[in-house]
């Protein structure tokens, strides 16, 4: 038995299926809700707080935008959608510290490696800070939407 030895054209037939594979691969996953392999940006000439991904529970923008997608509306997520971290300065972008180093503000860093705290949060008075900057964001950016209670501290 001889060995296969493709030429250019079934070789390239082999690659396209392959790279199609992948891409509709991806596109399932996402569909399914699988985690996006990028870290979302987030605009900072916005409200960084009524941005997606959020740092902690209480702090979603939307129905179905928290860690399981159980939440009815905004406000009631029960964990951050941001990548975790326990130490300041890993947060991959603007808005995904757990607090601003120099104004320790909840949520609000400007770029990447200035967050001050971990995600998510784990201080009371800090998350207290953020999700009251997230409601004045909130409120700032989509007027007429309803904001729900925040679930309680696990």
């Amino acid at each position: 038995m001889q060995p296969y030895d493709p030429n250019r054209r079934e070789f390239t037939k082999w690659a396209a299926a392959a790279v199609g594979g992948l891409a509709a691969g991806l596109g399932a996953a996402r569909l399914a809700g699988a985690a996006v392999l990028e870290p979302a940006k987030k605009d900072v000439d916005k409200p960084l707080m009524a941005q997606e991904p959020h740092v902690c529970r209480g702090l979603n923008t939307c129905k179905g935008k928290s860690a399981g997608a159980k939440n009815e509306c905004a406000g009631q997520g029960d964990c951050a959608t941001a990548k975790a971290h326990t130490c300041a300065g890993d947060n991959d972008c603007a808005g995904l510290g757990g607090c601003n180093a120099k104004v320790n503000t909840p949520g609000e860093n400007k770029c990447k490696g200035m967050g001050g705290c971990a995600v998510p949060m784990k201080d009371a008075k800090i998350w207290s800070k953020a999700r009251a900057s997230f409601e004045a964001d909130m409120k700032k950016a989509f007027p007429d939407k309803k904001i729900g209670d925040a679930p309680k501290a696990p």
